[in-house]
Order: structure tokens, then sequence, then C-alpha cells
């Protein structure tokens, strides 16, 4: 079964008290949620692979280690888009892709309606596997929109998948877990419940 990370730091529950309330300004809130994403960002790295190679710097030859692997960051469109520059200002060299879902407000279903990868990506290759893929997408509610992204991606053969949110519910959780027990998930914030729209409380402002 894939781990689940709720994060417990300082900076973060103050961050998700600026984007919870409701009366902070669209400004401050696409703020908060890309620094939130960058702080998130720097644990989630922690088992990217690296390579060890030498260095020469002013006075000697150093051992040092660069990442060995190529980074796909894959928000859902439109909400996880604030989260990529918190992570992208970390790995600079992370490539783009983008994955638009909308919920079915009858049936809480996602639906398609845009998919956009990187040129490597538009069909399953042998190198494809290799590379290490990040979902972003603030809400994990159902667990619907992030199980259908990762179908998605799996069906163009990535392997190494993670999901990165900001809050979440178990219903989305095990949601997530039954159909990718292989994706780690990692949140700031669990949440209550959802309510009898399929929204999270108490939710994002």
């Amino acid at each position: 079964m894939s781990k689940v990370t709720i994060f417990n730091h300082p900076l973060i529950h103050h961050k998700l008290t600026i984007i919870r309330d409701e009366k902070t300004n669209t400004k401050d809130f696409r703020q908060s949620v890309s620094e939130i994403a960058n702080l998130m960002a720097f644990e989630v790295t922690r088992d990217l692979p690296v390579k060890e190679v030498y260095t020469k710097t002013p006075i000697a030859v150093a051992k040092t280690y660069t990442l060995d692997c190529e980074v796909v960051i894959v928000p859902i469109l439109r909400a996880g888009l604030g989260m990529v520059d918190g992570i992208q200002s970390l790995i600079p060299t992370a490539k783009i892709g983008h994955i638009g879902l909308f919920r079915n407000e009858e049936t809480l279903e996602p639906q398609l309606y845009y998919a956009k990868f990187p040129p490597t990506l538009k069909e399953a290759t042998s190198d494809v596997g290799e590379r290490d893929f990040i979902v972003t997408d603030p809400m994990l509610a159902t667990g619907g929109s992030a199980v259908a992204a990762i179908d998605i991606l799996k069906s163009r053969g990535a392997k190494k998948i993670i999901y990165i949110g900001i809050v979440g519910v178990n219903e989305g959780i095990e949601n997530l877990q039954k159909h990718h027990p292989d994706v780690d998930i990692y949140l700031a914030a669990k949440d209550e419940k959802l309510n009898e729209n399929g929204y999270i409380v108490p939710g994002l402002g």
C-alpha cells in the first residue's frame, strides 16, 4: 500500500491558515499555495535518484551528486497549476505536462477535456518509465480526478508517480490507494469529511 504523508510544519500550518480564510484575496491565496508546494517539495523529492560526479572547485576536485532522473510535473487543471511554480523553483529543469479534468456535478465523476505532455510522453516509449512524475492538485476530495489523471499517465508508460495535494479526506485517500497502491500521497493537511455536495470540509477559502 502507498505511503501517506501529512505534513506537520509550522510554516505550512501558517500558510494553510491564510488559504483557508474566506477573506484572503486572490493574490495572497495563489502566493501561499505556491509557497506551501515549495515547502512540501523539499521533502517529497528526498528519494529522487542521484549519481556521483566530480566537480572542480578553485581549490580541488570534489565528489558531488546530481539528479539522475528527469522530473515531470503534471498539474490537474486548473487548480493544480498554482502548485507548479513552487516545485519548479527547486527543480528548474523539470518539464511540465497538463491534464484537464472537470467534475460532473451530478455524478461527481471526472471528465477529461485536455491532456498535453512533453514530446516523449505523447506515446509510451522505453525511457518514459524512468522519469519521475509529480501530480499536483490542491484538493483530494473524492479522489476521482487524481485516479483518472494517474490512469492517463500510466497508459503512456509512466511508472514512478507521486501525488501532492494540500488538503484531503479519507474518501479521496482511500480511493487513490485502492486504484493506485504504488503512488505515494503527500498532503499539507487531512480534513474532516466531504459534505453532501462532495466538497471538502472545512476546505480552502
